[in-house]
């Protein structure tokens, strides 16, 4: 994720959820960064302390079909049906999924109806039958109502936002079940389809690939050439640019359908309704493109976001390894938000625009958050610390800031306590989207690579990318990884930039 800080106005992006509109920094609690309790997991919870009640236990996901009727500013927003197929990781009597402030009007299982209730933000399944461990089944969930955004006293506000002329959608780090039932917790990934059905006259657009054209409601897709000959295609297999069009219409409004093929994290997904420009195409190196850009949203030209989205996953391609999905591109559009969201295949922007570093920052997160996901929280610096090291880079090839020196500038306040008393590898929940996440741990990588030298710095990321790939990980697991590729000890680097308070030794 990237956000808008006070830093900002002097003309920085940042990358963390927004701070207060002021030059401080967000008071530490007493507590800050110390490691809390993993605390217990069950039915009802995984046991993510940075996510108190969230995710489920006894059943794996495989894959969520989600079939959306949005109608943005009716009194009932969304109709849905949710069809969710997954594996019994024990016998289930009754099991959890987690939804909010939604009516639920029937549940099944295997295509038997089941009782069913509603406990705070857990919708508790009885099955008629109760599911045997190891079982595949299937829950379809139908239910409506009009999501409320998450409002958050320490993570801020996100989820379902609405805009002027639609729906705005970014669930970081767990707003999936305000709009849908879900195992919500990034430690449970799964495949999606979803199938969208809006008013005509808007477009919707989601994560993925669709699986038939689609087209912008403010101008069309715009073609672009076939991949240049001898450019390897990041392991995409060459395709023709898909268009953006409605599969159906019917009765004054239009469906469209979204195929996700590789695992997502549930905070991955996205819906966004509105009034959008849309071109798509294929990178240079031959990655499909679908790019989108609100009309409305001054100073976020619809060709040069697309040239730029392509332009920075082609980087990335060579610096971090294939590209693990179908497809790239972004969507920029009309929220009032402070914050932007690696959504899977499309990062999601708000009204600010998408300024270069932002871009190169959530385009990183493909590579590190959603193909690379954490198992738990408290490792958030897998994917921002990356993300925004990333960020560093880019600016450097762009002719600004160099890495080193942006290093530089950090590690001299030393008087920040935000970045040296927090502990980056454990930041605390307060503190999941503070600069340590963020800046420290960007630091811990530029340390790193001046431990072990640029080739193998970068063989140590091609590595953790190729072998984690579509799968969950721990800091714990990205040392040993280190340490196999360098061949070198690292436990004092990790242990002084991720756990020790205090500004550590360069």
């Amino acid at each position: 994720m990237s956000g808008l800080s006070a830093l900002a106005v002097a003309g920085a992006l940042t990358a963390c959820i927004s701070l207060p509109r002021d030059d401080e920094p967000p008071p530490l609690p007493p507590d800050a960064g110390s490691p809390g309790p993993t605390g217990p997991s069950g039915p009802d919870s995984v046991g993510d302390a940075y996510v108190p009640g969230n995710g489920n236990g006894g059943y794996d996901v495989q894959h969520y079909t989600l079939r959306l009727n949005i109608t943005p500013g009716a009194p009932n927003e969304l109709d849905g049906t949710a069809e969710i197929t997954a594996s019994a990781t024990q016998r289930l009597p009754s099991l959890n999924l987690d939804l909010t402030g939604l009516t639920v009007s029937e549940v099944r299982v295997n295509g038997a109806a089941a009782r069913h209730r509603r406990e705070d933000e857990e919708l508790v399944i009885n099955p008629a039958t109760p599911v045997e461990k190891g079982a595949r089944f299937t829950v379809t969930v139908r239910y409506a109502g009009t999501p409320r955004p998450v409002e958050d006293p320490i993570l801020g506000r996100y989820g379902w936002i609405r805009t002027p002329d639609g729906v705005f959608v970014a669930c970081q780090p767990s707003g999936a079940h305000t709009w849908f039932p879900s195992n919500d917790h990034p430690s449970d990934k799964a495949t999606f389809d979803i199938q969208l059905t809006v008013p005509a006259g808007l477009t919707a657009i989601s994560n993925g690939e669709p699986s038939t054209p689609v087209t912008g409601s403010e101008g069309g897709g715009a073609e672009v050439p076939p991949a240049r000959p001898g450019v390897p295609p990041g392991e995409v297999p060459a395709q023709p640019s898909p268009v953006i069009a409605p599969v159906a219409a019917k009765g004054g409004r239009v469906t469209s359908n979204w195929k996700v093929s590789q695992p997502m994290a549930t905070y991955l997904a996205t819906v966004n309704v509105g009034r959008f420009g849309v071109r798509t195409g294929r990178t240079p190196g031959g990655i499909t493109n679908i790019t989108a850009v609100d009309p409305s949203v001054i100073g976020t030209p619809l060709d040069a976001f697309y040239a730029k989205n392509s332009e920075i996953t082609d980087e990335w391609v060579r610096r971090f390894g294939p590209y693990p999905f179908g497809s790239t591109g972004g969507l920029v559009d009309n929220a009032r938000v402070n914050f932007a969201l690696e959504t899977q295949t499309r990062p999601v922007y708000g009204a600010f625009g998408a300024d270069e570093g932002i871009v190169a920052h959530e385009l990183a997160h493909q590579w590190f958050g959603d193909s690379v996901s954490v198992t738990r929280w408290q490792d958030i610096w897998l994917n921002e610390g990356f993300a925004t090291y990333a960020e560093w880079m880019w600016e450097e090839k762009a002719g600004g800031q160099s890495v080193q020196s942006q290093f530089d500038s950090l590690y001299s306040d030393s008087g920040n306590r935000e970045l040296w008393d927090v502990p980056t590898g454990n930041p605390g929940r307060a503190q999941m989207f503070g600069r340590t996440v963020y800046d420290r741990g960007a630091m811990t990588l530029h340390t790193l690579r001046r431990r072990v030298g640029d080739d193998t710095f970068f063989k140590i990321l091609q590595t953790w990318t190729k072998e984690r790939r579509h799968s969950n990980a721990t800091t714990q697991q990205f040392i040993e990884t280190a340490e196999r590729v360098s061949g070198k000890q690292l436990d004092d680097l990790f242990q002084s930039w991720l756990y020790e308070r205090g500004r550590p030794r360069r």
